[in-house]
């Protein structure tokens, strides 16, 4: 794979094992792929659980300790869990912005993937990155959703709107089931 952007007929020569796809990212994309994460990956679902179960617990010892009477211990763990869920929310969504505002001054990106990697060529910035930075991958009605491995914490966001044609998006998750273990 030529990593040096431009044509991508002078770039891809294998069509037919190459994909490409030609987006611009969004902010409802990462909100979109953070909340897949939360839902379907293992530490996705500790990250979104832990600040709620923290709040129970502290409810319940706090509580036990002071020897308060049922009725302030439930209006207690209810407003905490609401708060403390809400704030995982909101986290969710901050998270969303600041991982776009890194990707957000590179505009309109071009992923060409294949059996090797991917190759994204932006306006400003280009990157080559092998399989086997990431893991495992999930997949939204909207969005292919990278997850890192050992090496490289981190969430790639593929929108499918990207895709040149609708076979394009049959043919990305062929390579992506081919190389990463689909969540």
């Amino acid at each position: 794979m030529d990593t040096r952007g431009g044509d991508s007929s002078q770039q891809d020569t294998d069509r037919g094992t190459a994909v490409e796809f030609v987006y611009r990212p969004t902010v409802a994309d990462f909100e979109e792929a953070l909340r897949a994460r939360a839902r379907r990956s293992p530490a996705g679902r500790v990250q979104v659980i832990m600040a709620p179960l923290v709040a129970v617990i502290a409810v319940v010892v706090f509580s036990a300790l002071r020897d308060e009477t049922p009725a302030v211990w439930i209006i207690t763990l209810v407003l905490s869990v609401a708060v403390t869920s809400w704030g995982t929310v909101r986290g969710l969504r901050t998270m969303a912005r600041r991982m776009f505002s890194v990707v957000e001054p590179y505009g309109r990106c071009r992923m060409v993937a294949d059996d090797h990697g991917a190759v994204s060529t932006a306006e400003r910035a280009s990157f080559t990155v092998e399989w086997t930075v990431f893991r495992e991958y999930l997949e939204t009605p909207a969005l292919f959703v990278l997850l890192g491995g050992d090496r490289a914490a981190g969430v790639a966001v593929l929108p499918k709107r990207g895709a040149q044609n609708p076979a394009d998006v049959d043919r990305l998750r062929a390579i992506l089931d081919r190389n990463l273990q689909r969540l």
